[in-house]
């Protein structure tokens, strides 16, 4: 699926006999972080309902490991920052996120979080929610639909399985 076997000389013909599969720890790794992402509950505007939808039964993000949205920045992984994000709520957005455990990562949703959008151009609103905290994929719309956030966790699924090591730094 993604991981790379490795089967050379005898100990690969043994290890094939006996039913053993060898693979490099950080691809498992890897692999069991990006199919079991816990995202964080952050909505802020109207991408918080097209968030919700997309853990609904219509399109089911248990299909793709992301199901359990946590209260608590201490048990998630991923920030989806839903919304337009004001200069007030931005020292709080960054306290929420140094409250997460490593490795996480953040998905921008909408573009009011990826660039502050034309609409709220003043200087209340943040532009691009990357000024605050390091973004890993942004998800375009006004709001986007929510088969376009299950495809920014696919992305994000994708980059997770590529990272070379377990503690890589950002």
């Amino acid at each position: 699926m993604g991981l790379t076997v490795t089967v050379d000389g005898k100990l690969g013909q043994q290890a094939g006999q006996q039913g053993f599969l060898l693979a490099k720890l950080d691809d498992l790794v890897n692999q069991v972080r990006a199919n079991s992402i816990w995202p964080l509950t952050f909505g802020l505007a109207c991408c918080a309902i097209e968030m919700m939808a997309s853990g609904a039964s219509r399109y089911d993000l248990a299909r793709f490991g992301a199901e359990v949205f946590r209260a608590s920045p201490r048990q998630a992984d991923l920030m989806i920052v839903a919304g337009r994000v004001s200069q007030k709520m931005a020292p709080v957005l960054r306290h929420i996120y140094d409250q997460m455990p490593e490795p996480k990562w953040v998905i921008a949703m909408g573009a009011c979080a990826s660039t502050g959008n034309g609409i709220f151009n003043n200087y209340a609103i943040v532009q691009g929610v990357d000024e605050v905290v390091p973004v890993d994929v942004y998800v375009p719309g006004c709001p986007p639909r929510p088969e376009s956030l299950i495809y920014g966790i696919l992305q994000l699924q994708k980059k997770i399985k590529k990272s070379g090591r377990m503690l890589e730094d950002r």
